[in-house]
């Protein structure tokens, strides 16, 4: 594992919340951050996650189609859960 920086892990951390809550990062880079917070290589967070690193490639990617039963099992280590929320209205 690379070096801890508890200040960058707090603002990484703060980064991820603020970008789910505000819809602003997509699955995949919600998913890459939550990956980064955990300073975890690809190979690491999949086999923690217990999914494949073809699918989190996928996930990172925006290219795949996990299940919500993957997709919670990524972010239940954040406390994290797939769910329903608004969609802006445009104006």
């Amino acid at each position: 594992m690379k070096h801890f920086d508890p200040q960058a892990s707090a603002e990484l951390r703060a980064q991820l919340y603020e970008g789910v809550a505000s819809g602003a990062l997509s699955i995949g880079q919600a998913v890459k951050l939550m990956r980064r917070v955990s300073r975890m290589t690809q190979p690491e967070f999949a086999a923690h996650r217990g999914i494949s690193v073809q699918a989190l490639r996928q996930i990172e990617s925006d290219t795949g189609n996990p299940t919500v039963e993957t997709l919670n099992k990524v972010a239940g280590i954040f406390s994290l859960q797939v769910g329903f929320v608004p969609v802006p209205r445009e104006r």
